[in-house]
């Protein structure tokens, strides 16, 4: 019997258009959709999924150029546990993923600022937007060390992986000591926003890497935390996390459809 995990899904990526970018020794698969300035969509685990695809759709809606990069899985295979824990276990063996080191840039994001940069000069606009997710959360604020980035969006940022008993994992935020500097100098001398997104119940996510964030950028890090507490008003599951793909209610009164209208509200007034 087939596995019907094993294969993409045929009209996942419908509409979206294939090319390859080569940096730092690295050639990947990009694919987009749209036109306007770019907006670099930076996939969670288990990799391009048909809901994360469905969001570059939606930043393509307002008038930009969605930009999703093919880090890790199969581009447009659905979901399923174990892949997501196969996916999970080439990102903590992958060098290019920090995962448990503190105070460290992951040095994928090297090629994503490359790609950033690239996508600026061909989309054009005042600059470049950046989402990323769970395992990518992070990597939007260490994009931020070019000026090219305008728009950062941070949802559930899960690494350094962290537990109840690592509180410094709890509140590091996957960036290197120098990056963060000029993450800071560029929030205190631009007009910068930080979105960052999550669910309160999310365990990982901790509540003390948020009150990092607004302890380093102060009012430019603006915070989105979405009520998952048992018997919430919103049927937010407990352990709901991912924000803008999987666990988006996209129903009037949603916390979670604000959150979303709020990323692209972003994109909107920085980008366009």
């Amino acid at each position: 019997m087939v596995n019907p995990y094993d294969a993409p899904v045929p009209d996942a990526l419908e509409g979206f258009r294939q090319s390859s970018f080569t940096a730092e020794g690295k050639t990947r698969a990009v694919f987009r959709h749209g036109s306007g300035p770019a907006v670099i969509v930076i996939s969670e685990m288990p990799g391009i999924t048909p809901p994360v695809a469905e969001l570059g759709r939606r930043v393509a809606a307002v008038g930009c150029t969605a930009v999703l990069p093919h880090l890790f899985g199969t581009p447009g295979r659905t979901m399923s546990p174990g892949y997501v824990a196969q996916s999970v276990a080439f990102g903590c063996v992958s060098r290019e993923f920090s995962t448990m080191a503190l105070r460290r840039t992951s040095p994928v994001t090297s090629w994503l600022r490359a790609l950033a940069r690239r996508e600026h000069e061909e989309c054009g606009g005042p600059g470049v937007g950046v989402v990323g997710m769970c395992f990518t959360g992070g990597f939007a604020l260490a994009m931020m060390v070019d000026d090219v980035v305008l728009a950062p969006v941070l949802s559930q940022p899960s690494l350094p992986f962290s537990a109840p008993f690592m509180p410094k994992h709890e509140r590091d935020l996957g960036i290197s000591d120098a990056d963060l500097e000029r993450v800071k100098q560029r929030c205190e001398a631009e007009d910068v926003c930080v979105l960052g997104l999550r669910f309160t119940h999310d365990r990982l996510v901790p509540a003390a890497r948020f009150q990092r964030l607004r302890d380093e950028l102060g009012d430019s890090f603006v915070a989105v935390e979405i009520d998952s507490s048992p018997g919430n008003p919103y049927g937010n599951p407990r352990a709901a996390h991912s924000v803008l793909t999987v666990h988006l209610r996209d129903e009037p009164g949603s916390p979670t459809l604000a959150a979303l209208e709020q990323v692209l509200d972003l994109f909107r007034s920085k980008l366009l």
